[in-house]
């Protein structure tokens, strides 16, 4: 009998448990509100399972505040190895002279809903009102006469699944369900998932296919042991797809950036930039005096100050958009600004993403074309691209997880995903200097960690020198080991 509340919830507050492995959890804080449905997204290691064992009580409390008002049954491999566990423990029972019977299938599923309290007793199992269904989903009813110890990995699961629905609880926690499934029934019970009204569900993914067909649910995402990012409306399964495809993309450790075309490649100095004493200053007020500044190739560095600082007007100066760069003594690739030099001859060595060039790309052009003008460092695409750098553009769609999006129109992607493809953008010719202008402003923390891993993997790959400009001191990132703080150069 599902157990009904006036207010059903799951609340941890730093909860804390200690697992029957000795492994202190996290402390996690996070309320979810019943019923409803909850997709638990994160690489192997981020924590999906912790949670899921700090959700269920499943260890010994160690600190925090846990509150429940829910029923919950759990799949996952420790209840799996634990019901293996105890029957094993039932088949010893010969050193005291007991000959063991083994537990058959159908007398273990008995059991487990015996232990539920039903509207009346004379009412068997079998006639719960999923139990037939599950069974045919599973392709189980041939192993109800098994021994339960006699069943492979998978077929265990499968029982554990039929028993978790049967226990009657309201909220089924399922890490991984899908895991030992063959293709037929994994399919099949993609569709009860998503059917089913008995309970609410939270399940567990760290791929694409782990997530169910017609699935509404609520996102969370894991990773490092927290809750990255957590969805404020419940999603459609393609909506969550869309979500993951690229932060699973991104997480991935083995991704490779696309290598360069050889046309798009230009020799440069050892030294990128060099700035003597810089100045700039606007009638009687000094934004900042007395840079001295020098980019030299593989050097990232990171510029931070608050607003107003002059991040903004120093980048400016290096990509000839604020005339300051003639006043100052700057070299750019070699080249003396002042000299008479084209400005195309540097700019065709940097690559930008800022919010500037965010707020003005609003052509309406696809997802691929916005990648392919970053050839051609136009907004919009007015030249005929040709089908090596469409092969390009292709790898990076696939870098970031957005193949499928291709066609579809850049102003219906979301905004994280927009700034992720305007990088790509920038990075597409491989530049011997990416700018990157304050990319996580507007961010939420979900999009956030997307665009700080994507600019990581730039730069462990080490084909352009990065500059990256925020206004947080905090925000770093892997690789990035010179900082140059604004806040130093204005005048007292």
């Amino acid at each position: 009998m599902i157990r009904l509340f006036p207010h059903p919830m799951l609340s941890l507050s730093q909860f804390q448990i200690k697992t029957q492995h000795h492994f202190i959890s996290p402390a996690f804080s996070l309320t979810l509100s019943l019923p409803g449905n909850y997709l638990l997204a994160g690489r192997n290691g981020s924590g999906k399972s912790l949670l899921l064992a700090a959700l269920a009580n499943n260890g010994t409390p160690m600190a925090g505040v846990r509150e429940c008002k829910v029923s919950i049954a759990q799949v996952s491999i420790e209840m799996q190895q634990q019901l293996i566990a105890e029957e094993k423990q039932k088949d010893s029972a010969d050193i005291l002279d007991v000959i063991a019977t083994p537990t058959k299938v159908s007398e273990l599923l008995e059991q487990g809903a015996n232990n539920v309290e039903r509207p009346s007793k004379d009412t068997h199992y079998t006639e719960h009102p999923v139990y037939q269904e599950l069974i045919n989903v599973l392709r189980i009813a041939h192993l109800l006469d098994a021994e339960f110890l006699s069943l492979s990995t998978g077929e265990t699961r499968k029982v554990l699944i039929v028993l978790a629905w049967l226990s009657g609880a309201s909220l089924i926690l399922l890490d991984e369900p899908f895991e030992g499934l063959d293709a037929k029934a994994k399919q099949d019970f993609s569709k009860f998932l998503s059917s089913q009204q008995q309970a609410s569900l939270i399940i567990t993914a760290n791929k694409l296919d782990d997530i169910p067909d017609d699935f509404n649910a609520n996102l969370l995402v894991m990773k490092d042991l927290s809750v990255a990012w957590q969805s404020d409306q419940t999603l459609t399964t393609e909506e969550i797809r869309y979500q993951l495809g690229t932060w699973f993309a991104l997480e991935s450790e083995d991704i490779m950036l696309p290598a360069p075309l050889s046309e798009h490649q230009h020799s440069v100095p050892e030294t990128l930039i060099k700035l003597n004493a810089g100045r700039v200053s606007y009638g009687d007020r000094v934004i900042f005096e007395g840079v001295d500044f020098q980019l030299d190739k593989q050097e990232h560095w990171q510029i931070s100050g608050q607003n107003g600082s002059g991040k903004t007007c120093l980048l400016q100066m290096f990509t000839g958009d604020n005339p300051h760069c003639y006043t100052n003594d700057l070299t750019m690739f070699g080249i003396q600004r002042g000299s008479g030099e084209s400005i195309w001859d540097i700019k065709k060595h940097i690559g930008i993403m800022s919010n500037a060039l965010h707020l003005q790309y609003k052509v309406n052009t696809s997802l691929e074309n916005v990648i392919l003008s970053g050839f051609y460092d136009s907004i919009g695409l007015y030249s005929k691209p040709s089908n090596t750098e469409r092969e390009k553009a292709a790898q990076w769609l696939a870098v970031l997880g957005l193949s499928k999006y291709a066609d579809s129109p850049f102003q219906s992607l979301s905004f994280g995903d927009q700034r992720l493809a305007l990088i790509a953008r920038a990075m597409v010719k491989h530049p011997a200097l990416l700018i990157l202008d304050e990319p996580c402003n507007g961010l939420d923390e979900f999009n956030r960690v997307k665009t700080l891993k994507l600019i990581e993997k730039i730069v462990a790959q080490g084909q352009s020198t990065v500059l990256y400009v925020t206004h947080s001191q905090r925000e770093t990132i892997a690789g990035i080991q010179h900082h140059l703080t604004m806040e130093d150069y204005h005048p007292a």
